[in-house]
């Protein structure tokens, strides 16, 4: 629970946690099973931002820790910055691949260019 800001929650009941404290303990549970990896499918889409900026937070922490996770997710700030490979699909299929740096400055894909374009401000 302190590796992901919660340890001052220990005592409470999971319905006495906000939506991002819940997160954080699922990720906490998890942790405890000292996985090699860690899939993570829209951790922040039922969150406010304010609890999305604290998962982000944490799982920002766990990819500068080595932690191998796959996260599907809408969170362009989040990929571009934590992610060592993006993978774009649409529609369930793969559209590209990329390292992060190369994808958001210079997406190969039409589908790719048009997502970014309404995602990124």
């Amino acid at each position: 629970l302190d590796r992901v800001g919660i340890a001052n929650q220990a005592e409470k009941l999971p319905a006495q946690l906000s939506g991002g404290q819940q997160q954080r303990a699922a990720i906490a549970r998890a942790l405890a099973m000292q996985p090699k990896a860690m899939l993570f499918d829209e951790p922040t889409s039922a969150l406010d931002p304010e609890m999305v900026g604290e998962v982000l937070e944490v799982m920002t922490s766990l990819a500068a820790e080595g932690m191998t996770m796959i996260v599907v997710t809408h969170e362009m700030g989040f990929a571009r910055h934590a992610a060592k490979r993006v993978v774009f699909m649409a529609d369930g299929e793969l559209v590209e691949q990329a390292p992060p740096a190369e994808f958001f400055a210079n997406p190969r894909s039409e589908r790719a260019r048009d997502f970014l374009s309404k995602v990124l401000h």
